[in-house]
């Protein structure tokens, strides 16, 4: 619920925090004193687009804070009353933003016609703000009507009120699992014939270096460099063993070590040094011998299997034409099988089209049930609910009102998430005349009421058993108001009516009320006197700065008196109006 308003330099107003109670506010004043900039400025906290008009004359900018509470507990029985709290948790998580249960809004107005918004003190956009402020507050005026004239809400108030959310909600998922399979279906089609032309390919390819995939083929490149050079190879080794070791009158290696380490024996008595470097000549005799071995052994093997070297040369050709075919080094084309083996593992294991249509069929078997289902219980309930809609209509200057649901079934291939049919709130408020969709024929006065009365429906078929007991122990002004729900704004919406039908507005406002936090414009002393808190705007001259200011009060006692008997009675206010007042205030606290 909208809990503080604060407006700076905002049009006519200095400087104001106005507090919210959390049952039914109504707002007063006569006309031109500044009402609807209690509303502007709501309005403009929840996303509305900014004036430089708004900037109070002389100044920079201006800001308007609003601050709401919302109930974080989810855990009450009332899944509807939980809706709106966990919409906006939800919103919040989905933007990375934190949520405690309270949102402050700043929204800045330059005089040079900038604008900036801020949530719970991090910059905002505004697109993001009327996202979350439809969460927050629904506005209904006199001439702008919006979401009463969406083809879809009346099919979501219907719902709503019939406690056919979840079958709803059931049905719009199975239409968008089928819309699903049919979009893959529809795409897999298409690209069957690409598919199995890749198919092709890939089989190929991986035919084609399979024999490269059995073999390390670095190891076969190092084993065919080494073949193809073995009897140049066998020579040197053959000389490197006649230099460390052999049987001529020739100096080699061995016979220079051996020399060596005798003459450090004989002087490693007198100096360590000798006895460690003989050491080290020993161990590198040893390794000289090692070496001599492996030589010898290398020299004098045989040469290589001619077989073994052509089916060297027929891989190491092999992976030279697949190089250049595949413009990769060889070594690197066994890697590339792997990506190309596991495209068509995807590509085969992925369902064909004629796979999918069973699949299709299925989920437009469980659609078709359930939009059946759905429609089935819209059109039991709706008869009775379009009786309540009249019942409540026909008091507030309807006497003639005329409401019913008609529905019409699409063709099979223009159903939706909705269901099966068009369902349209027809509506006549004349005598004799047919009753036609209702945001065709209208007014702005009758649409007000409609929304009002539907808001009413609402909380009151969406109240809890328990809540109605809690309500039943207590008094009036003790609103049992759910601060879980978007806080309800109406402008003026009792234009064109007085006397009882004001009246019944005014007990119909209240009673909301006390299900939900209200705002109300009003004009008839008989719906203010309904509130459960007065807030009154008067113009005011100030001398000093030599500007008009709209003073804004929260009234009670003698100067809400006052003010039901200048609306009751115009300027001149007198005993016999001021008593009028009292008795409406009176028939509201019996």
């Amino acid at each position: 619920m909208l809990t503080s308003l604060t407006l700076q330099n905002f049009a006519l107003i200095n400087h104001h925090e106005l507090s919210f109670y959390d049952g039914f506010n109504v707002i007063t004043g006569e006309t031109g004193a500044g009402k609807s900039l209690l509303l502007d400025a709501l309005s403009l906290c929840i996303g509305g687009r900014a004036d430089t008009s708004m900037v109070r004359h002389g100044k920079d900018h201006a800001d308007i804070y609003a601050q709401f509470e919302f109930a974080v507990d989810t855990s009450s029985e009332s899944t509807h009353n939980a809706n709106t709290a966990a919409a906006v948790r939800q919103w919040f998580d989905s933007h990375d933003r934190e949520f405690d249960g309270e949102v402050l809004i700043r929204r800045q107005l330059s005089s040079n016609g900038r604008s900036k918004a801020w949530l719970n003190g991090a910059p905002v956009s505004l697109t993001e703000l009327k996202e979350l402020g439809s969460m927050l507050v629904n506005i209904h005026s006199q001439h702008a009507q919006q979401a009463l004239l969406k083809p879809s809400f009346v099919v979501e108030w219907l719902d709503s009120i019939a406690s056919l959310q979840p079958l709803a909600s059931q049905t719009e998922q199975a239409y968008k699992a089928y819309q699903k399979l049919k979009r893959q279906a529809e795409e897999i089609a298409a690209k069957e014939a690409h598919r199995n032309d890749r198919i092709e390919l890939l089989n190929s390819q991986l035919a084609d270096i399979s024999p490269l995939l059995a073999v390390d083929y670095e190891q076969i490149e190092a084993e065919h460099d080494e073949l193809s050079n073995l009897e140049a190879l066998m020579l040197e080794a053959s000389h490197a063993v006649q230099l460390l070791d052999n049987d001529s009158d020739d100096p080699d290696a061995m016979d220079l070590l051996g020399k060596a380490i005798r003459l450090c024996e004989n002087q490693s008595e007198v100096s360590a040094t000798f006895s460690q470097a003989s050491e080290s000549l020993y161990l590198a005799q040893q390794h000289v011998s090692e070496a001599v071995g492996l030589l010898t052994d290398y020299a004098e093997q045989q040469l290589p299997d001619p077989e073994r070297l052509d089916e060297l040369n027929s891989l190491i050709s092999l992976g030279h034409r697949l190089s250049r075919k595949h413009g990769l080094p060889a070594i690197n084309l066994v890697e590339e099988a792997q990506v190309w083996q596991e495209e068509l593992d995807n590509l085969v294991n992925q369902p064909t089209s004629e796979v999918l249509e069973a699949q299709i069929n299925d989920a437009w078997q469980d659609f078709s049930a359930l939009s059946t289902e759905l429609g089935a219980a819209r059109q039991q309930v709706a008869p009775s609910i379009s009786a309540e809609l009249v019942a409540q209509l026909q008091p507030l200057a309807l006497p003639n009102a005329r409401c019913e649901f008609v529905f019409t079934e699409r063709s099979a291939e223009n159903y939706n998430a909705q269901g099966k049919h068009d369902i349209e709130l027809m509506f006549s408020a004349n005598v004799g005349m047919p009753m036609q969709p209702l945001y065709k024929i209208a007014s702005g006065g009758e649409l007000s009421r409609m929304a009002l009365v539907m808001q009413v429906l609402l909380a009151t078929h969406n109240q809890q058993p328990n809540q109605a007991d809690t309500q039943a122990n207590t008094t009036d002004t003790d609103a049992v108001t759910d601060i879980s729900e978007p806080m309800l704004v109406f402008d003026e919406v009792d234009v064109g009516i007085s006397g009882g039908t004001a009246q019944v507005v005014g007990e119909l406002l209240r009673q909301l009320g006390t299900h939900r936090q209200l705002l109300a414009i009003t004009h008839q002393a008989q719906v203010a006197a309904q509130a459960h808190q007065h807030i009154l705007v008067q113009k005011h001259h100030d001398t000093d700065e030599g500007q008009t200011t709209s003073q804004i009060n929260v009234i009670e006692n003698e100067a809400q008196v006052d003010e039901l008997a200048r609306m009751s009675g115009g300027v001149n206010i007198t005993e016999v109006t001021r008593e009028h007042a009292r008795s409406l205030l009176a028939d509201v606290n019996k």
